[in-house]
């Protein structure tokens, strides 16, 4: 499973992108949103998933981390595909869909091309939970040191320590001292782990 992309954009479309990285170009379906991001731009990064289907192995590209697990959220929900999922990221950004499942606006998400009632009201059920809790997560990640903490965090699942616990002395470290850099905060939490 790819993780992310990095390279040159060498063509950009509302729905695609073509990225050329280490001379191959790789072509990446988009949403709206990650194209708006993306406009202007001549090198990206695009956080991937992947589709493996019989005939083909389809990228996804998203600009923002919280559009691709939004996008994995909304692929789980029976009746929505991998291209409904990309119209419904291209009709309403992350937030307002996020929204729209949090206070149950049926009329909403039927709004968009290919959501039916059934479809809709299925999405906010099934959804609902799931993305409180991402809600409430990403307010605590929202911080100027959020690439800092991911960093932090990954560099110590990657030396063996459970991610619950990291995660939440990488927060309490991060709370009591702003400024910090992924070495220090490493450091800091290998002390205390």
């Amino acid at each position: 499973m790819y993780e992310y992309i990095k390279g040159k954009i060498a063509v950009l479309k509302p729905a695609q992108v073509i990225i050329e990285a280490n001379s191959v170009g790789y072509s990446v379906n988009i949403s709206l949103y990650t194209y708006s991001k993306l406009n202007g731009r001549e090198q990206t990064l695009l956080f991937l998933h992947q589709i493996i289907r019989e005939d083909a192995h389809v990228l996804y590209g998203f600009a923002e981390e919280t559009e691709r697990e939004l996008f994995r959220l909304l692929i789980s929900v029976n009746g929505i595909g991998s291209n409904t999922a990309i119209m419904m990221l291209s009709s309403l950004n992350p937030d307002e869909i996020k929204a729209a499942i949090l206070s149950e606006n049926v009329r909403l998400l039927q709004s968009i091309k290919g959501i039916g009632a059934k479809t809709a009201q299925r999405a906010i059920i099934d959804l609902k939970d799931k993305v409180g809790k991402a809600s409430a997560s990403e307010q605590i990640l929202s911080s100027p040191d959020n690439t800092i903490r991911n960093e932090a965090l990954s560099a110590l699942v990657m030396l063996g320590f459970a991610k619950k616990p990291v995660e939440k002395e990488i927060d309490r470290i991060l709370a009591a001292q702003h400024g910090l850099s992924v070495e220090e905060v490493i450091k800091q939490a290998l002390k205390s782990l």
